[in-house]
């Protein structure tokens, strides 16, 4: 099964921790939690799901375990595929950040558009700029 692009953030964000070094299930929580600015909080379950499906597509590997405290700890690590799918998600979203910023630069300050209009002064029925006429040829 091939990993889908783009990839979802919580993939994108797995996949990103183990980008610098071999961590474990807990490490990797609170590295996805810091890389999303808190936005993001994994539960182990969720975690561990990811992993053995990161781990299927050959995308994340076990590195290591070690025994910490009585409980066994696991560590994973990317591999040469994981990185190549991390590189390339980054690049596309590179580019969409580039350009999304180059349009945003490209629009005059102070101007916005709703619906693909310029937005002006709103005038709605019944102001000054737009009366409504009544049937018997009266302004309201």
């Amino acid at each position: 099964m091939a990993t889908p692009t783009p990839l979802r953030e919580p993939t994108f964000l797995i996949l990103t921790a183990l980008a610098r070094e071999p961590m474990h299930g807990y490490g990797i929580i609170s590295d996805v939690a810091a890389l999303s600015g808190g936005r993001l909080a994994l539960r182990p379950g969720t975690l561990y799901g990811a992993l053995d499906r990161l781990t299927d597509e050959r995308l994340v590997e076990r590195d290591h375990e070690e025994v910490v405290e009585g409980r066994l700890r696991r560590y994973y690590r990317l591999t040469e595929a994981g990185r190549s799918v991390l590189t390339a998600e980054t690049e596309r979203l590179r580019r969409n950040v580039e350009a999304a910023s180059e349009r945003l630069r490209a629009r005059p300050a102070g101007t916005s558009t709703a619906g693909g209009f310029a937005r002006g002064p709103l005038n709605l029925p019944g102001t000054a700029a737009h009366p409504i006429l009544r049937p018997t040829g009266g302004l309201a």
